[in-house]
Parts: structure tokens; C-alpha cells; sequence
């Protein structure tokens, strides 16, 4: 038979030393399917969070009335929260997945909680993302798909918000101790943020649309701010692929 693979929790115990119960009653449910930006969005703030869900993998078109009634939107990332007295919370968008489990937990203070600009500068980025860069990167997408005559043209839109990103990245940190000249690793400086985590699931799909292009594309800050993330651990943990969920 071939080899179980770990779920969810076992993940998060291993990576991050967390202990967890052996008959943990009610643990929280995440729907999810495994190539969905928004679902990876979820899974990788629970993953940073160290927040043990029970992953259930699957299809759209054909959700399971488990999903449904906890969620009628029927989208994913769907995280199930079960409340001690006997109802659940359901959290349906994956930002705010992202931030309920960050606020569970944030060992690696994504959130910059000492300083109190940072976390509504990171939403901004984030809705900014959200809002328009994904129309754009969508219309790419289908122009690639379906080999009509504007693919650069719905590229150079998307290219708008990649430059933000790229100047970001590449700005000269002028903090104490650090060289004038040295690249900022992230998108808020030296240091890791929620931002980071929530827009790379679309920068990775960006990436993808077309490869050669994007492989010579110039942007050496971003390529090496996504290579960075797609060669972790995180990432490969993050990315494990489930069977598909059955009732």
C-alpha cells in the first residue's frame, strides 16, 4: 500500500514543534482545492500561523453539501471553526483566513505589530492587488488561453503593478547596521509581512501564463522574491497534494 500522507496538523507539528492533542475533538475544517490561489492564500497563513485544520480537498464542481451548508457562497478557502457550544464560525474569504489565523498566532510577526502603519499599508497593498491587478492578470490569462491579438497589451497592464512590486523589492535599506546598497528581501523592507504571503499565490500565476517571457523578464527582484518562496519548505508543505474529500 502506498505511504499515508501526513494531514494537516501532523505538517504544522513537525515544522513547527507544536504539540497537539491525541484526541483533539471538533478540529477545524478547511475546504479547499489545491491549485486555487485564494485556497493556497488560506493554507499558507494557517501553515504560518501553525494552526492544525483537518484539509478537506475538492472539486467545484461538485461541492459537497458539507461545504454548501457550512458556506452557500461555495468558494474556497471555507474554514469551519467549531464553537464550544455546539455551533460553528465560518470563515469563507481568504484574507480574512489569513488574518484570523495570524491573529491566533504569529511567531514570525507577519503582521509588524510594533508598528501600528504597517498592518493598514499591507491591507491597502493587498486590496490594491486584489482589486485590479487581479481583473488584469485575468484578462492575460484569457488572452493567452484563447490566442487572441492583445496579449501584450493585458501583459503591460499587469506589468503596472509588477513594477510597484519590483522597486519595493530592489529599495536600499538605509537601517542601522545594513549597507545603503543592500536589496530589501520583501515587500515591506527587511522583513517578511502578510503581504508577502498574500499576493504570491497571484505573482506564481502571473509567472506561469507565459514562462519564456516571464524567464526573461526584468524584474530580478520579484524573480528572486518568487524563487524564494517556491524552493521552500513552506511551499512544498503548503502545496501536499490530498485525496479528494469524501462525506
Amino acid at each position: 500500500m502506498p505511504e499515508a500522507k501526513p494531514d494537516f496538523a501532523t505538517v504544522f507539528s513537525q515544522e513547527h514543534g507544536v504539540e497537539l492533542e491525541s484526541h483533539r475533538v471538533q478540529q477545524p475544517i478547511l475546504y479547499s482545492l489545491r491549485n486555487c490561489p485564494y485556497a493556497m492564500r488560506g493554507r499558507i497563513g494557517l501553515y504560518k500561523a501553525a494552526q492544525d485544520v483537518e484539509v478537506r480537498e475538492v472539486v467545484l464542481s461538485n461541492k459537497p453539501a458539507a461545504m454548501i451548508e457550512a458556506s452557500p457562497k461555495g468558494t474556497v478557502p471555507t474554514l469551519v471553526l467549531p464553537n464550544s457550544n455546539g455551533t460553528n464560525t465560518v470563515i469563507d474569504e481568504s484574507l480574512d483566513v489569513m488574518l484570523w489565523a495570524l491573529h491566533q498566532n504569529d511567531p514570525e510577526d507577519l503582521l509588524h505589530q510594533q508598528d501600528p502603519t504597517a498592518l493598514p499599508a499591507m491591507l491597502a497593498l493587498i486590496a490594491t492587488f486584489d482589486d485590479e491587478f487581479k481583473t488584469q492578470l485575468n484578462a492575460y490569462k484569457c488572452a493567452k488561453r484563447y490566442r487572441e491579438n492583445n496579449v501584450i497589451e493585458c501583459r503591460q497592464a499587469c506589468e503596472v503593478y509588477l513594477q510597484d512590486l519590483e522597486t519595493r523589492l530592489g529599495a536600499g535599506s538605509t537601517e542601522e547596521g545594513l549597507d545603503g546598497s543592500q536589496s530589501n528581501r520583501f515587500i515591506f523592507g527587511a522583513k517578511e509581512s502578510l503581504a508577502d504571503i498574500a499576493l504570491l499565490p497571484f505573482i506564481r500565476q502571473f509567472s506561469k501564463v507565459e514562462r519564456k517571457w516571464y524567464r526573461e523578464s526584468p524584474y530580478p527582484n520579484l524573480k528572486q522574491w518568487l524563487n524564494h518562496y517556491l524552493q521552500s519548505v513552506m511551499f512544498n508543505k503548503v502545496m501536499t497534494q490530498y485525496e479528494l474529500w469524501k462525506p
